[in-house]
């Protein structure tokens, strides 16, 4: 399992750790990924997904999983968010063609 956010794909980053004497050693910064699932109201259905702290907190503050996928650009998200993406887009139009 790769250590990658599951929507927006943020990874790992290298760089170095600097002690007092100047010397560098080679570190790797690890995301802060937590396993959660969420609730799409559009689909209805509890989405098990891996994502950083960051997305959660960005999802948070969109109103949900539903707000936050249709606020991004499908540019910036993975191939599942933007097909999750997709699906709600699809969802409500469908919802709109019905009404």
């Amino acid at each position: 399992m790769s250590r990658r956010c599951a929507l927006t794909g943020t990874g790992s980053l290298a760089g170095n750790k600097v002690s007092h004497s100047n010397h560098k050693t080679n570190v790797r910064f690890m995301p802060n990924l937590q396993h959660v699932s969420l609730r799409s109201d559009v689909l209805g259905v509890n989405v098990p997904l891996r994502i950083t702290a960051a997305t959660l907190r960005s999802i948070e503050h969109n109103g949900g999983l539903d707000g936050y996928l249709l606020g991004q650009k499908a540019a910036k998200l993975t191939p599942g968010g933007a097909k999750l993406r997709r699906q709600i887009k699809k969802k409500i139009a469908a919802k709109a063609v019905a009404a």
